[in-house]
This record gives C-alpha cells, sequence and structure tokens, in this order.
C-alpha cells in the first residue's frame, strides 16, 4: 500500500496569461510550485496518487488564451490522470485507476437525460473540483465514476491518462454520431493530439472507409497503419480545394461524395472546421469537437436543403470510459506511439513547446516532487 503524505504537491496556475485591452500589453501567466494541505475526504471520495497527467490544448486555452475556469485562479491545472487510490473507501485502496475529464452530478434533469457528459453541476479536475488538478502528487476525487484498469501488460499506468480525454473524447463523439459498422467517415485534422485517436476509434466503430485529412504529409502516411483508409494532405489549400480533392479520391474508389458522410472535426482551428462545413453534404453529419474562439460563416439553408447535422460534443460520459478502455487494451487502439512521458517539473516549458504547436506527440507529466 503507497503512504499517505501530509500534503499535495503541485503546479498551481497563479494567473493565467492577460491582455490590457486600452494598451494591448500581455502580462505572462504564472505556473508556481506549492504545497497545500491533503483534505479531509467526504464520504464517497478516495485519494489517488497521480501517476500521469496529459498536457490538453483545454489547459492551454486556460493558460494562454483567457478561457475562465470555473474556480478561479490560484488552482492547479490537468484533467487527463491516471493513478492508484490510496486513501479512502477501503474497497478503493490500491485500484489503479482513470479519473473521468468529466464527471457529472448523477442527480439532475440533464444527467436524468443520459446526457452527464454536460452536467451543468459537473466536477472536472483543473476546472471545477475546488483547487484539485492533475499536475499534482495526489488528487482527491469522487469515487463513483472512476475507471478501474486491470490487466494492463506492458502498458505504464501513466500512459493510461490520455484515456481520461484524447481517447474517451473520440468515443463519444462516435456515439453522438451513432457511428455503425460500414459508414463512411472524415477526419478533420486526424493527426493531432485527439485526431490520431479519433481515427482509431471511428475505425473500431466499424467505419469504412476512413479518410483522414490534416497538414503533416508523415504523419499522415502514419495513420495508414492506425486506422485511416485513405489521406488527404490540406496544407496550403482551400476548402474548396479539399473538396474537390475529396470528390476525386470518392470517384476513384466507388464511393458516394455527396451524401452519407459522419464528419468529425478535431483541429479546433478555423481552416479545419472551414473544411469541414465544405464536406458536410446530404443526410450527412458534422460532430463538432475541436474548441476555438473562432466565428464561423455558414449558411443554414445549407443545413436544411441537405437534412443534415451539426452536433457538438463535450467530454464523454463515465459509463462510456470501460469500453473505451477495453479497446486500448485489446490494441483496437494504439496509445504508446503517440505518447511521451516527461517530469512535471518540465511543466513550464512543456505549455510552452504546446503552445508553440511543437509537440510531436502528447506530453504525459509524470510527478518528481521528490
Amino acid at each position: 500500500m503507497a503512504s499517505v503524505p501530509d500534503t499535495i504537491e503541485t503546479w498551481q496556475m497563479v494567473q493565467p496569461w492577460s491582455r490590457d485591452k486600452e494598451t494591448g500589453e500581455k502580462t505572462p501567466g504564472l505556473l508556481e510550485r506549492t504545497s497545500i494541505p491533503i483534505p479531509e475526504l467526504d464520504s464517497g471520495e478516495v485519494l489517488v496518487e497521480v501517476a500521469g497527467c496529459g498536457v490538453c490544448h483545454t489547459d492551454l486555452s486556460y493558460f494562454y488564451y483567457g478561457v475562465p475556469t470555473v474556480n478561479d485562479p490560484p488552482l492547479t491545472l490537468g484533467h487527463e490522470i491516471s493513478g492508484r487510490v490510496v486513501a479512502g473507501d477501503e474497497s478503493w485502496i490500491d485500484k489503479e485507476v482513470i479519473i473521468p475529464a468529466v464527471m457529472p452530478c448523477n442527480n439532475c434533469p440533464i444527467c436524468d437525460a443520459g446526457r452527464g457528459n454536460r452536467c451543468l453541476a459537473q466536477k472536472m479536475p483543473g476546472n471545477s473540483l475546488g483547487i484539485y488538478g492533475g499536475f499534482s502528487s495526489h488528487i482527491p476525487v469522487p469515487a463513483i465514476d472512476l475507471c478501474v484498469v486491470e490487466n494492463r501488460g506492458d502498458i505504464p499506468l501513466e500512459l493510461f491518462a490520455v484515456i481520461a480525454d484524447a481517447v474517451t473524447t473520440p468515443y463519444q463523439a462516435a456515439v453522438r454520431a451513432d457511428l455503425q459498422t460500414g459508414d463512411r467517415a472524415i477526419i478533420v485534422g486526424g493527426t493531432g493530439g485527439v485526431g490520431t485517436y479519433m481515427v482509431q476509434v471511428a475505425k473500431a466503430f466499424g467505419a469504412e472507409p476512413v479518410v483522414c485529412i490534416d497538414i503533416d504529409q508523415e504523419k499522415l502516411e502514419r495513420s495508414l497503419d492506425y486506422g485511416a483508409d485513405f489521406i488527404i494532405n490540406s496544407k496550403d489549400k482551400t476548402p474548396k480545394d479539399i473538396r474537390n480533392e475529396f470528390r476525386a479520391l470518392c470517384k476513384e474508389h466507388g464511393f458516394p461524395h455527396n451524401y452519407g458522410w459522419k464528419i468529425f472535426e478535431v483541429t479546433g482551428a478555423k481552416i479545419g472546421q472551414e473544411i469541414s462545413l465544405a464536406l458536410l453534404s446530404f443526410i450527412g453529419k458534422l460532430i463538432w469537437i475541436g474548441f476555438s474562439t473562432d466565428i464561423n460563416e455558414y449558411s443554414l439553408s445549407r443545413l436544411m436543403a441537405f437534412d443534415a447535422e451539426i452536433i457538438g460534443t463535450w467530454g464523454c460520459l463515465p459509463k462510456h470510459y470501460p469500453a473505451a478502455l477495453q479497446m486500448v487494451l485489446d490494441g483496437r487502439v494504439q496509445i504508446k506511439p503517440f505518447v511521451e512521458t516527461r517530469p512535471m517539473s518540465t511543466i513550464r516549458e512543456t505549455f510552452e513547446e504546446a503552445h508553440g504547436g511543437k509537440l510531436e506527440r502528447r506530453v504525459v507529466l509524470t510527478p518528481d516532487f521528490d
């Protein structure tokens, strides 16, 4: 049994980056290492010793782009977390777990409607779970929605952190799309930190074919080994160019180009969103995953004429975590090739690299507070 310390060692966001509206002057954000008391655990809560916490675009949005957190700073960011239970309910002690990125209240009309992933009272580490987040040595969380990891083979526990968002968000998106065996799927942004898993999850759901669109040729070609059937490089091309290239691909391989495609927008970039909108056609579905503050222009009359759908999706219901985990355990979804680990003490440099688009893989930070 792991020992329970007196304090939680953590990297807090003391203040996010900000910009003066009048002068335009920017004030840098601050991430500082500190110690906070271990709280008294309420009934139904456990203390998890963090094995790893993934660095997500959402963390960058809170720190760099002015997206507000529910709980004001100072607080600890980080919502992709795996670890081991070290205190609380005896039945949970020593279990290896994944902490869901969003934990619903399970007691409201939204939860009753089966949409608890967007529960307005949800608890999200690094945002709305008090001051607690994953870039820490430990974190107190409700036990009810934890996903137990068993028989993980040779995959290190810290790597399972990415399931808490990068894998389960695509899983929820596939569920929202009602993705079925034989459905045709397009992944816009299919080589990024979430996109690589959206491609794999779509294939695991039985999509055929899966078309991956992105800007890095080497990563696009790699995606052919991880779920993609066809690739389109969108670098320096207009949405119209991509639409024409997509139509040519469909014609060459005997697929209909103008109806029934399920499109997953993962980039969170304006051009990726414009490409996705350009590809939406008759009885199609566009699933909106990537976040940005950009404003898109689209004629809603086209949506009516196409009898098409644009669907937003947020996080993932905890009840889907075991199925998403099983996809990783049985090899349908690979995580090792797309993750690297770094000491948590590199958080400042890692955030800067992620902010500058310099990361080749999703980074999982592992505690090194000793």
